[in-house]
This record gives C-alpha cells, structure tokens and sequence, in this order.
C-alpha cells in the first residue's frame, strides 16, 4: 500500500527535519511512503484525489496505536493501494478539506504545531509497521 502524506510547508524546526528525515527512512522497509510539501490547501485536495483520505484533525478519531494498527491491516486486506495523510498549515484545515475526509484522525486532543504533527504522525506509522509486522519496537 502506498502512503503519501500531503502537508502545507516544508518543516522549519532543524529536530523536526531530522525526526522526519529518520521515520520516513525506516518506513521505507515497511511501505512505500512520500512526503509532499505543499503551498495550499487546494493543492493536498487534488493531490490527494483517489486515495483513501485521512485528514489530522484534534477533533477527529483518537484511536489507540493498536486500533490505528487494525485499520491499516483492514485498508491493506481490503485492497486499498493508496493512502493519503492531509496534514493542514498554522491555521488548520478548511471545510472543504475536512469534507473530503474517508477517515478524521486526532493524534491528540491537543493542537499540534503542524510540523510537530508530521513527526508524530512518522513516529506512529513506524510503530503501526512495526506492531502489524511483529518487531519489538512496539511494546506497549
């Protein structure tokens, strides 16, 4: 399954660009992953077309790791090739982004600085790799 996670702006914050640079590397051997740094909203929209959306929201769907796990398992065996991550800029999201959501995750309840959301977002498509893959990097 292909995963592209579709965020406004590249990351600023010097961690964050080494956070992100190292789970999109060890994502690699799990999927096929693609980071898209975009100027707008309109742009995550037609880049997105297609695929099975997941907007990041902090009013969305909070799952544990173990139930995002489950979904992913459940998009892989039910044949979808194709998974995009919308992650808005400083303001969030519009309507019509929200609107064309298949699925609305909240990595927390608490509002996430955009470049933090993406590093978290890494960190936990890693650990739900590696949890549906039976690595110990997952232990909780």
């Amino acid at each position: 399954m292909k995963v592209e996670i579709f965020t406004i702006g590249k990351p600023r914050l010097r961690f964050v660009r080494d956070g992100v640079e190292e789970y999109a590397k060890r994502l690699q051997r799990y999927s096929s992953v693609a980071l898209r740094f975009l100027e707008n909203p309109e742009a995550q929209l037609r880049g997105s077309e297609g695929a099975y959306r997941v907007v990041l929201d902090e009013r969305g769907e909070l799952p544990t790791t173990a139930e995002f796990a489950g979904r992913v398992r459940g998009w892989k065996l039910s044949g979808v090739k194709r998974v995009a991550y919308l992650i808005g800029g400083a303001d969030g999201h519009p309507d019509a982004v929200r609107q064309a959501a298949d699925w609305t995750l909240a990595l927390s309840r608490l509002t996430l600085q955009h470049e933090l959301a993406l590093l978290v977002l890494l960190e936990q498509l890693y650990r739900v790799e590696t949890l549906l893959a039976g690595h110990p990097y997952h232990r909780g």
